[in-house]
């Protein structure tokens, strides 16, 4: 026993097995990897060819029937939405790995195979082969080196190549399917439009007189712009809000074309209406006076700048400046003026009722602006101002709208408005009674706009609510913007009232220079026309509501790798197994096993124990091998339970006992 010294009495060593055995049982599930082991042993001893390599033939099948599904799978699923097959990525994923572990077995045998006919040739090899050959069937390290080894000119090459290429198998897999977000139509966006503007008034009358009534709901919008640089766009998650109402069931809604009842806006430039003079003329500008009916208490003075009718019995100066002395309005100056070419309030036209828009029907609002062009001082230098004429008019808009994820855009496609000549509209007389002296106005026409063709829908008003509309500018035009004598705040005056002045200090001017009158006016218009949207007027226009939805995209090209290395290992392995076949009986079928290289270095008894007919690996052999124990000696080699020698084992004197037993 170890530990203890040998008996001097005893004649003969016990048997090499008295050492190495144990009575302890084995667990019966130990044995399934032995009988595996077995059967298949059985298979490469056969000596049927199909039978030796049945294995690796069902394996290549299963890689090649988990890509046959993989396609089934993605002609079913292309350009489908990704909801409709949730799994169908997952599936793909899991047999592209069974596909792929599949596949590398047919290749990593056959190269085996190949190790054992690169050393059975007529001529030796080195013994390193032996060691690129077994770590080229179990990895692309070992397939590397083969390739330099043999300088890519044998078949076991072409296996090595392959398994290299098995690396990207699955990254190509993962190529194949794309899944982008595509817009899909899920419901109708409604939006509002303006067919007939028909807002509900009250009425008002003062000592048994009806009173005109200008449109609240809009007067709110034009004092922002005509006293102010208009309104705000309300912010609304990534973008703006609409004005007006709007339906959206999801994140994207298009409205390709509709048509709406709106306003328009154009303004030119009018510098030819002013010539440069000093006059000595009524003076209607300065800030101290009152409004219509009081034109007989305005002063006369002198004054130099720039006038329309300069020459005339009525000379109107736009800009320009005081050369009196010893007057309340000494060198006052004024630097912007609102000229209406309609007068208020007796609705008059000047210059025709428009210099450059005669054409358009129904006008609410036509002017002439003139602005210093750079401030006071150009007032007194005597410079040009900036001059324009604009009008804004009720027109029918084609619009296209779209709201992607909170963010409303809107672009306008075209625009109609009604241009047919017509008698002047306007009327207006005196009106005189006991209690109340004033002017009766009418507007004697109803708006009616029919673009081409839409004969069949309805655009227009009625000619009282072109009345009240047209009254929400009455303060604005005429204006007068002044600056007195050594002050430096400019102040409006507006709302020719009878018996009081009326003055202006805004904190923004719009009209000034360096602002854009152009814009200015467009912005109004856009405006106006919201606001008649959200109007009790207003009715729907339907378009598309588009919902993200994710798709699945194929791209075929990424399997032709799988599919190519799937054909070239089965062309590999059909050729492994056409070579080594006729070498069977010589070299035997070992593939990767590694019992070749443990059973030549046992003793020759041994051996006859495994093999039969030379180097083939005889079935009883294989069945003896499981009750054969073995130890590797690192100075001795293999150590066979039941037998006392091995290859290396010395030959001992007599009573010796062996070194490492005592």
């Amino acid at each position: 026993m170890p530990g203890r010294a040998a008996s001097p009495s005893q004649d003969t060593l016990p048997a090499y097995s008295t050492f190495e055995t144990k009575n302890d049982t084995t667990n019966r599930g130990l044995d399934i990897p032995q009988r595996i082991e077995k059967r298949l042993a059985r298979l490469n001893a056969s000596d049927n060819t199909a039978k030796r390599w049945a294995v690796e033939l069902i394996s290549w099948m299963m890689s090649a029937i988990c890509m046959g599904i993989i396609i089934g799978i993605l002609i079913c699923i292309k350009d489908q939405p990704l909801s409709k097959w949730p799994k169908g990525q997952t599936v793909i994923t899991v047999l592209a790995k069974v596909s792929a572990a599949t596949l590398i077995i047919p290749t990593s045998e056959a190269i085996g195979q190949l190790k054992w006919n690169w050393f059975g040739g007529d001529v030796s090899k080195e013994m390193v082969d032996f060691e690129i050959f077994d770590k080229a069937s179990r990895g692309p390290w070992g397939s590397l080196m083969l390739i330099v080894r043999t300088k890519g000119r044998s078949l076991a090459a072409l296996g090595a190549i392959l398994t290299l290429l098995m690396l990207a198998i699955d990254t190509f897999f993962q190529q194949v399917v794309e899944l982008p977000e595509r817009w899909r139509e899920a419901g109708q966006g409604q939006i509002s439009q303006v067919h007939r503007f028909e807002p509900r008034y009250n009425t008002i009358t003062q000592n048994g007189a009806k009173m005109s009534l200008f449109d609240t709901t809009l007067a709110s919008v034009t004092t922002r712009f005509l006293w102010d640089n208009g309104t705000r766009p309300l912010s609304s998650g990534n973008g703006s809000r609409q004005d007006f109402p709007m339906s959206c069931p999801t994140s994207n809604c298009t409205w390709p074309s509709y048509n709406t009842l709106g306003f328009c806006s154009a303004c030119r430039d009018a510098p030819q209406l002013l010539e440069y003079a000093c006059l000595s003329a009524r003076i209607d500008w300065i800030s101290n006076l009152t409004g219509f009916g009081t034109e007989s208490t305005y002063p006369n003075g002198s004054m130099c700048g720039y006038f329309i009718n300069a020459t005339s019995e009525f000379p109107i100066m736009m800009t320009g400046y005081n050369t009196d002395s010893n007057v309340p309005y000494a060198g006052e100056a004024l630097i912007m003026r609102v000229l209406p070419l309609l007068t208020n309030p007796t609705r008059k036209p000047l210059f025709g009722g428009s210099i450059n828009f005669k054409h358009i029907r129904s006008p609410l609002l036509n002017v002439v602006i003139s602005r210093a062009s750079g401030g006071l001082e150009t007032v007194y230098q005597n410079i040009a101002p900036d001059t324009f004429e604009c009008v804004l008019y009720w027109c029918v808009k084609n619009l296209k709208s779209t709201n992607v994820l909170g963010t409303y855009t809107e672009e306008t496609i075209s625009t109609f408005t009604n241009t047919t000549p017509g008698e002047f509209p306007w009327r207006s007389y005196p009106y005189t009674s006991k209690e109340l002296n004033g002017t009766d106005v009418y507007y004697l026409e109803n708006v009616t706009i029919t673009p081409p063709g839409l004969e069949q829908e309805d655009f227009g008003l009625l000619n009282k609510t072109h009345f009240s509309v047209h009254r929400a500018f009455d303060e604005f035009a005429p204006s007068f913007t002044t600056i007195r004598n050594g002050s430096t705040q400019s102040t409006i005056r507006f709302s020719f009232n009878l018996n009081a002045v009326l003055l202006r200090t805004p904190r923004v001017n719009p009209w000034l220079s360096p602002n854009n009158i152009t814009s200015h006016m467009d912005r109004l218009a856009v405006a106006m026309t919201n606001t008649i949207r959200s109007s009790y007027s207003s009715d729907l226009a339907f378009g598309q509501a588009s919902e993200i939805v994710v798709f699945v995209s194929v791209n075929w090209a990424w399997l032709s790798l799988p599919l190519a290395l799937l054909v070239l290992s089965l062309l590999f392995l059909i050729a492994t197994i056409v070579k080594t076949s006729k070498e069977k009986h010589e070299i035997g079928v070992w593939k990767t096993s590694a019992m070749p290289t443990l059973i030549y270095s046992l003793p020759q008894d041994v051996q006859k124990n495994f093999t039969s007919n030379g180097p083939v690996w005889s079935k009883a052999g294989r069945s003896d091998a499981k009750g054969i124990r073995i130890k590797l000696m690192p100075t001795k080699g293999w150590r066979v339970s039941g037998h006392v020698s091995a290859p290396t084992t010395p030959v001992m004197r007599q009573r010796e006992v062996p070194s490492g037993w005592i």
